[in-house]
């Protein structure tokens, strides 16, 4: 794996990415169907957020287990956080979100999230 670099679309919050980029997860529940987010998931370490904290904000829903991130100005969501139901820290970066990503050659790995 190598580091990529990732954005929100105006650019105020930019990370680094050195989790998987050859395959994602695509979930229907009420959020990533709308949001369009193609996920990929890493220990928390893989994942370096280079924007302050104020230029983030964060969304939770139905069991708070994840906290996602998005941009104070555009809205984009690049990034979440939460924990494996063991405790281990873990980061969800949505592939759209990080350039050096090739959309069309991802493997896709869909999940029924609508059913939890």
């Amino acid at each position: 794996m190598s580091t990529q670099e990732g954005s929100c679309h105006c650019g105020a919050v930019q990370f680094e990415w050195d989790g998987p980029t050859d395959e994602a997860m695509s979930c229907n529940c009420s959020i990533c169907r709308r949001k369009g987010y193609l996920l990929a998931f890493a220990p928390m370490d893989a994942l370096r957020v280079s924007t302050p904290t104020e230029a983030l904000a964060t969304y939770t829903f139905n069991k708070h287990a994840i906290q996602h991130q998005f941009c104070t100005t555009c809205g984009c969501a690049p990034f979440g956080v939460g924990k494996t139901p063991d405790g281990q820290e873990m980061a969800a970066v949505n592939l759209r979100c990080v350039p050096g990503v090739d959309l069309d050659n991802l493997k896709i790995n869909k999940v029924d999230g609508a059913s939890f």
